[in-house]
């Protein structure tokens, strides 16, 4: 595994496959010993909280799961690749 990844924190990327396929987001994270990473809005997972002082009553909390790298590409390629291809995306509004 090399720890040399071609994104990293704060970079705008695209989901290019799975269930987030098309998905835009900024990463938070990166864990480059498992190269993934965790994307703004991306891979939604529910979390089940006991109770504690912030949820007194317990909760379930909604947080990002993480994304393997070669699941994602630099927003910039991708609208560059899809403007060259002639398939030019609007800009999604989130």
């Amino acid at each position: 595994m090399s720890s040399k990844l071609h994104v990293k924190r704060d970079d705008v990327v695209v989901v290019i496959t799975g269930k987030d396929k098309g998905k835009r987001g900024k990463i938070i994270s990166v864990v480059t010993k498992k190269e993934t990473l965790y994307v703004e809005g991306v891979n939604i997972q529910k979390k089940h909280v006991k109770k504690n002082q912030q949820h007194p009553n317990g909760a379930i909390l909604e947080r990002e799961g993480p994304i393997h790298v070669s699941n994602v590409m630099l927003a910039a390629k991708f609208d560059a690749r899809a403007a060259k291809r002639g398939t030019a995306v609007e800009p999604a509004k989130a």
